[in-house]
């Protein structure tokens, strides 16, 4: 078994168990994220009490990046709050990456919550408390911006970029691919990391030929992704079509499709 860690996000939100929240959440931990939720310790904690929560979790939860509401709550200094701590985070940890959340969907308080939010130099983006649960993992990805140690394709397995290792995932169970290794996990672990950066990014043939042999290198590298849908079919017990999980896109390259 894997001890790699996944990435933590740090959730700062007045409304984290809202329905909302809790569908970004599942989504999150499904795409092998770990959240971790800042709770204050008063029933009726007011804004002040999440930023001086936050900024203590930032040190002990060492996260890969925060999401941040813009309001906490409906008194008039705790509407923009979101921005007050939004600055703390910035002079405390300039390279942590923020994604500020709002429900302000139009007029002068979203403008505010905007401009507020993408005045910094860092790296800190704004997005709207409905946008799908989807938008959020990629946006976030994009913030964090690089690829971490453990990848989490679908529900069914996980790439272990450090230890070179693939596993088929059930429950807590996790299995290692042993036929997947050399050049078919440099394969693997190459459109993994495409598809983790953004789902449905296609990898080139020329990026993948590198780890195939032979004077033919598309023939040897449609060889291998073939064993590799066979072995990854193979571990969880199912078998993979032609577009089914590695999909070859004619004359450019290949995509990863997550399966259901």
């Amino acid at each position: 078994m894997t001890t790699g860690r996944r990435d933590r996000i740090l959730i700062v939100d007045d409304e984290a168990g809202s329905d909302i929240m809790n569908s970004v959440r599942r989504k999150l931990d499904g795409e092998g994220f770990e959240t971790v939720v800042v709770q204050p310790q008063s029933k009726f904690a007011a804004g002040h009490d999440f930023e001086s929560e936050a900024l203590i979790a930032i040190e002990t939860v060492r996260p890969s990046a925060v999401l941040l509401d813009v309001r906490f709550g409906d008194h008039p200094d705790d509407q923009f709050k979101g921005l007050g701590i939004l600055r703390k985070i910035v002079e405390k940890s300039a390279d942590l990456p923020v994604l500020m959340f709002t429900q302000y969907s139009r007029g002068p308080h979203r403008d505010a919550a905007v401009a507020g939010s993408l005045r910094f130099s860092s790296s800190v983006d704004f997005i709207d408390k409905l946008a799908s649960p989807d938008e959020v993992v990629l946006r976030l990805r994009r913030l964090i911006g690089k690829t971490p140690v453990l990848i989490q394709i679908g529900e069914q397995f996980l790439i272990d970029g450090e230890a070179g290792i693939a596993y088929a995932v059930e429950g807590d169970r996790r299995d290692p691919i042993r036929s997947i290794q050399g050049m078919k996990f440099s394969i693997l672990l190459e459109l993994a990391s495409a598809w983790y950066r953004s789902p449905g990014e296609l990898v080139p043939f020329w990026k993948l030929e590198r780890f195939s042999e032979g004077e033919d290198s598309r023939a040897s590298l449609r060889v291998r992704v073939r064993e590799i849908k066979d072995a990854l079919g193979e571990a969880s017990g199912r078998k993979f079509g032609p577009d089914d999980l590695i999909v070859n896109v004619r004359n450019r390259g290949y995509v990863l499709v997550v399966p259901r």
